[in-house]
């Protein structure tokens, strides 16, 4: 039996700030593993999901599979592998509810500043309530940061020339309006990313003509909508052990894809480009934009389901351009080129604002720490910061694979030291350790975002892997007494 949900104004065990497919995946790990526990989730919405609540742009859906987006303890058992939104929203209600977990949440708050206090072993913790402003404060032993890697609030909005002439409506896919109408409409979508390649086939259903336009390619590649093997393991097995062998299937065959794009990327651009050609009827003029300049996996390769994007690239209801903007004009986007695109309305799928541990101020004993100048443990911890771990999925995987492996370790760590006494434990790296950045990814979201993200450095458990294998090893069985963590009574 779990604990009774704990009085807010009592010391918690955890806080865990975030209520989307992290946050509720942490509590749920807690329950299982960590049943003595006190905790509660904050979040600044007003409903859980986080991304899964908050995007609502046409198609919105997942670019991972379904059985490694998904939970480790609850299978997905729906018939489509790449989910569309309300499914995945509808999901982690499922588990937040006959879980239990809802019972503890704390909505409309946002944590706006922690302070560990080093005399007590204790964060006291400052929050917001969104519908007033009013605050309060907590107290809580570990904090578990399941808050994202991006603004919920802002995003990013490059300043085109002339965007006050155009006549009609321009829409962020992040702050979608409800109301908005696009049937029989000219729309022009800027951006090549993993938003517009869901974005386009979507419009183009309703919309007289819909344009991705992008400054450069991105890699496409075409992923069946229902993985079959799943499906056909799901008849003869039950749920549980056909889930874990499908996610198993996954996990190993995107591991072997983004090894050898490492190994032999010419070999593996060439490969992508000849599927693309396929799918385009053979025209190298279409499949010219879907070339990029930069290896396989230096970016996200974005993923459409049973090539939705390229029937209706052939069908002639979407099409690409590669050309940047010189303006926009009343009635459309003036390219560098001289060619004019019209359009009725203008999506700017121009991406994230990235930021870390969800913007929240934090100090030890009253002095600002500073996570850009902090070394990365494991992924999931920082140097010098104790009592604190944090949700941060792969660039090459499903964000939930990583999301569970830290969660099984922040429980591992705390029944640990429960065990042995001890009220606090922080990683602590050698200064004079090579350091690389946090994430490699050479995207534009990634670059802008590199002064305030930590750093990994050049050994393990510095190292932040991007490979299931790896982490599982590091963070399932390794000792938790390792000569880098320090623990204290």
């Amino acid at each position: 039996m779990n604990p009774p949900p704990p009085e807010f104004s009592s010391t918690l065990d955890v806080l865990i700030i975030g209520a989307g497919l992290s946050g509720i995946g942490a509590a749920r790990h807690l329950q299982m593993h960590c049943p003595s526990k006190r905790w509660v989730i904050v979040d600044a919405r007003d409903n859980i999901g986080g991304t899964w609540d908050l995007f609502r742009y046409p198609g919105v859906r997942s670019d991972s599979d379904m059985h490694t987006l998904g939970y480790s303890f609850k299978p997905w058992t729906a018939r489509k592998a790449i989910a569309d939104g309300p499914a995945i929203l509808s999901y982690v209600n499922e588990v937040a509810q006959e879980s239990g977990v809802a019972q503890r949440l704390r909505l409309g708050e946002r944590v706006v500043a922690a302070d560990w206090r080093s005399d007590e072993a204790v964060w006291q913790v400052r929050l917001r309530r969104s519908s007033d402003g009013s605050e309060s404060q907590m107290r809580a032993r570990f904090l578990y940061f399941c808050s994202g890697y991006y603004s919920y609030t802002e995003a990013f909005q490059p300043q085109f020339e002339g965007r006050a002439d155009f006549a009609g409506p321009i829409v962020h896919p992040q702050f979608w309006p409800e109301s908005l109408d696009y049937t029989g409409k000219r729309v022009v979508v800027i951006g090549s990313g993993a938003t517009a390649v869901t974005l386009v086939p979507e419009m183009a259903k309703q919309a007289a003509h819909v344009v991705m336009l992008q400054r450069s390619p991105s890699y496409v590649i075409s992923r069946p909508a229902e993985d079959k093997i799943a499906l056909a393991l799901a008849r003869v097995l039950p749920s549980a052990w056909a889930y874990a062998l499908t996610r198993w299937k996954n996990v190993l065959l995107g591991m072997y894809f983004y090894g050898i794009s490492k190994r032999k990327p010419a070999a593996v651009k060439k490969y992508l480009l000849s599927l693309v050609s396929k799918e385009l009827g053979n025209s190298a003029a279409q499949t010219a934009h879907f070339s990029p300049r930069y290896a396989p996996w230096d970016q996200r390769v974005c993923a459409v389901p049973d090539s939705d994007l390229f029937h209706q690239i052939n069908a002639g209801r979407a099409s690409v351009v590669t050309d940047t903007i010189e303006r926009f004009t009343p009635s459309g986007i003036k390219l560098s080129s001289g060619q004019e695109l019209p359009a009725d309305i203008i999506v700017t799928a121009t991406g994230l604002k990235l930021n870390l541990l969800g913007d929240i101020a934090l100090s030890k004993d009253g002095i600002p720490y500073q996570a850009n100048q902090a070394m990365a443990y494991k992924g999931m911890m920082l140097s010098e910061l104790p009592n604190a771990a944090m949700a941060f999925g792969y660039v090459n995987a499903s964000w939930t694979l990583k999301a569970d492996l830290t969660a099984q370790y922040v429980c591992r760590l705390l029944n640990f030291m429960d065990a042995k006494g001890y009220a606090f434990a922080y990683p602590r790296h050698d200064p004079a350790m090579p350091q690389r950045a946090f994430m490699s990814l050479s995207s534009g979201y990634v670059q802008r975002a590199s002064a305030i993200l930590p750093k990994q450095g050049e050994r393990k458990p510095w190292r932040v892997h991007q490979n299931y294998l790896a982490d599982l090893l590091a963070m399932r069985w390794s000792r938790l007494e390792d000569g880098v963590m320090i623990f204290g009574k």
